[in-house]
């Protein structure tokens, strides 16, 4: 072999620079081939071994090869490094060391590309956690690429101006404050992560209310700079880190984790329908199985108020009665403990409400034991529904503004038919 290179050297003595630029690209051949062996036969197989492996997912086996992928970019910058600096090729020194230069920056430009596939595969893998949700690190993972690309730049610039990197470092002191400026979104975002996370504000499926952002629905996102929610209409918003802490935003996680949806509704009354009832209608209303002890308990107290009053002298007028809107009152309240879907365990409460102009508000304040939306419409609209049937039952009407235009419809002319003098149409 070194036979053949002496020959070759005398043959190209009298052309100066010929031997080195064709042993040069000789190099660059050797580099080349090195290369696509990599490429096209080594990842190949590697491709295939990956995918017939029962490791992992299709998702990480894909970035897994991303990664490798870019790890062989590697193979033909070496060869390349290695190469130059070999006697045989006599290249001057100016060039090597540019090679030698351009080679190690591409080198490391791979290497940081090939830790940002690392970092999204750690990603895919941690999401498959059953506490990924409430703990999410891609903010963190982002974080931790900004700062794998600033000492791969940093690396970059000292290798092509051949310079030590601690020179560099040295003078960022004098550009820090147009550091923090460009970083100044990154730095906030990163300082309300933090927060975010331990105080556990925002997870990945909360429901989200924000109405300065315009966002209503699921998080489907944490990430460094944003938090990405899905509203109801399927459209995406963007909310800034930095504004989940600034501004209010209401989280429905609570409700979920509690086991109880809310349900706060009222039926307004006709007030003129509001009465006292008579004995028969009391002894009526007491085969209802709801209110059979309520109205046996409340004509025993009222027989004896009366009886004493009566004692007393009292004239009828100043008997206590049962009214219909009371009885109807307890009638929701035992309906809702016995109702299946509403959670016996919270909070439920019938009650009047100022009376307005649109009649007498009764409200109903309970919850469901489903927090599911479509289940808990069903329950509220089904008790609704029941309620304004059996209204009519306590002779009570529902309040509501007269829409009937019966008589009110203007008379419409009707068209004559022609003469019969021959006028036609």
């Amino acid at each position: 072999m070194e036979e053949h290179v002496a020959t070759l050297k005398e043959l190209l003595m009298e052309y100066p620079g010929a031997y080195s630029a064709l042993m040069f690209a000789g190099l660059l051949v050797i580099a080349a081939v090195a290369n696509w062996i990599t490429k096209y036969i080594l990842l190949r197989w590697l491709h295939r071994l990956i995918h017939i492996l029962p490791i992992g997912q299709p998702e990480d086996k894909a970035i897994r090869m991303a990664f490798i992928s870019r790890l062989a970019h590697v193979v033909p910058a070496l060869i390349l490094t290695l190469g130059v600096s070999q006697p045989v090729l006599q290249l001057s020194d100016m060039l090597v060391i540019v090679v030698n230069n351009v080679c190690s920056a591409f080198i490391v430009l791979t290497v940081g590309l090939s830790l940002s596939s690392l970092l999204d595969l750690i990603d895919v893998v941690y999401r498959r956690r059953p506490d990924a949700s409430s703990k999410p690190i891609k903010g963190y993972l982002q974080l931790g690429k900004i700062l794998i690309f600033v000492v791969a730049v940093i690396l970059i610039v000292s290798m092509l101006v051949n310079r030590n990197p601690l020179i560099l470092l040295s003078g960022l002191g004098a550009i820090a404050a147009v550091l923090m400026l460009i970083f100044q979104d990154t730095i906030l975002s990163l300082v309300a992560s933090l927060q975010l996370g331990s105080n556990d504000m925002v997870r990945i499926g909360d429901w989200i209310e924000m109405p300065s952002q315009n966002a209503d629905g699921y998080v489907i996102e944490v990430a460094l700079h944003t938090v990405k929610v899905q509203n109801w209409d399927k459209t995406i918003t963007t909310v800034p880190v930095r504004k989940l802490i600034t501004d209010s935003f209401k989280n429905w996680r609570g409700m979920f984790d509690s086991g109880g949806r809310r349900i706060k509704r009222s039926i307004y009354l006709d007030q003129r329908s509001v009465r006292f009832l008579s004995k028969a209608e009391s002894w009526h209303l007491e085969e209802f199985v709801l209110l059979h002890d309520y109205l046996e308990r409340k004509n025993i107290e009222l027989a004896e108020w009366n009886a004493r009053l009566e004692e007393q002298g009292a004239k009828p007028v100043n008997e206590r009665r049962v009214t219909n809107l009371g009885t109807f009152r307890i009638y929701v309240e035992q309906y809702l403990r016995a109702h299946p879907g509403v959670h016996q365990d919270m909070l439920l409460l019938v009650r009047q409400l100022q009376p307005g102009a649109a009649g007498i508000p009764l409200e109903i304040y309970c919850f469901t034991n489903d927090t599911r939306w479509v289940h808990h419409e069903g329950i509220q609209a089904d008790i609704f529904d029941h309620l304004l049937a059996i209204l009519p039952t306590f002779d009570l009407r529902v309040f509501q503004q007269c829409s009937d235009t019966s008589g009110m419809v203007a008379a419409v002319p009707v068209a004559r038919p022609p003469e019969a003098s021959g006028q036609g149409v």
